[in-house]
């Protein structure tokens, strides 16, 4: 199951939009910002219905 979710970059602080997929379950990975290019590392935690998204620049 796919869902939007907005995020501030760590790096540049502007609000951006991007799609996480539920139905893997729990994940770790590393995504660039739209706006700035920097990696950032989204931790995407699942919960049955509920989910939470956090994101860390490199060195968090």
């Amino acid at each position: 199951m796919l869902e939007t979710a907005i995020y501030d970059c760590p790096y540049c602080g502007e609000e951006v939009e991007t799609t996480v997929d539920l139905s893997a379950g729990d994940q770790e990975y590393i995504e660039d910002c739209q706006v700035c290019c920097k990696p950032i590392r989204f931790v995407l935690q699942v919960h049955g219905e509920e989910w939470m998204l956090d994101v860390y620049g490199e060195n968090d």
